[in-house]
């Protein structure tokens, strides 16, 4: 009876430390395509190109976990709601689709190495994250640079878009929303620009 005993101790310990490292599995987003994008159109060789720059992102967005701000002064990036692709690329090529579809007849690029006689935008992102009242926030700078690299616009922006329904995947659809909103604005400002 003893020797029973003796195993049944480690093997019991054994149980136990693998019921604590269980994982929980890992969920990946991407950020939703434009929803109100349109079929691709030919564009138009006459309109100035706009190259995309990758978004300067604040530190803390530089994870891959999304962002939660859980109460006026905290944060906490998730560990099992992860970004599938860095979020710097994904707001960037979301961005270049976004302004695409608003401004017809322009080429819409993304940043690698200069572009003949192109416009550039360039972004800060300072918040790209949900809100404990229910509400996802993208906030930060931009500016439009000429060929010559002279700013010819900027402007600050905020959105915030209202969760449909709890959970990682309505605020990830939320914050997409809000990156449309950031595109209606710029592509706005890019028309009066040229």
């Amino acid at each position: 009876m003893r020797p029973i005993r003796h195993l049944c101790v480690p093997l019991l310990a054994l149980w136990l430390g693998g019921c604590a490292t269980a994982e929980t599995p890992v969920t990946q987003y991407v950020l939703p395509a434009d929803a109100g994008s349109q079929d691709a159109r030919i564009p138009s060789a006459s309109a100035t190109p706009l190259v995309v720059a990758p978004p300067r992102l604040a530190n803390y967005l530089e994870a891959e976990g999304v962002v939660l701000q859980v109460d006026d002064i905290s944060l906490n990036q998730a560990k099992s709601h992860q970004w599938a692709a860095p979020l710097v690329q994904q707001l960037e090529r979301g961005l270049r689709d976004r302004l695409a579809d608003r401004l017809t007849g322009r080429r819409v690029l993304l940043s690698s190495g200069p572009a003949e006689g192109a416009m550039t935008l360039e972004l800060s992102i300072d918040r790209f994250q949900g809100h404990y009242d229910g509400y996802a926030v993208t906030s930060g700078q931009w500016l439009l640079r000429d060929a010559r690299r002279q700013v010819i616009d900027s402007d600050s922006f905020e959105a915030r878009e209202p969760l449909d329904s709890d959970g990682y995947a309505a605020l990830v659809r939320a914050l997409g929303r809000t990156w449309d909103g950031v595109a209606d604005t710029i592509a706005a400002r890019v028309r009066q620009a040229s």
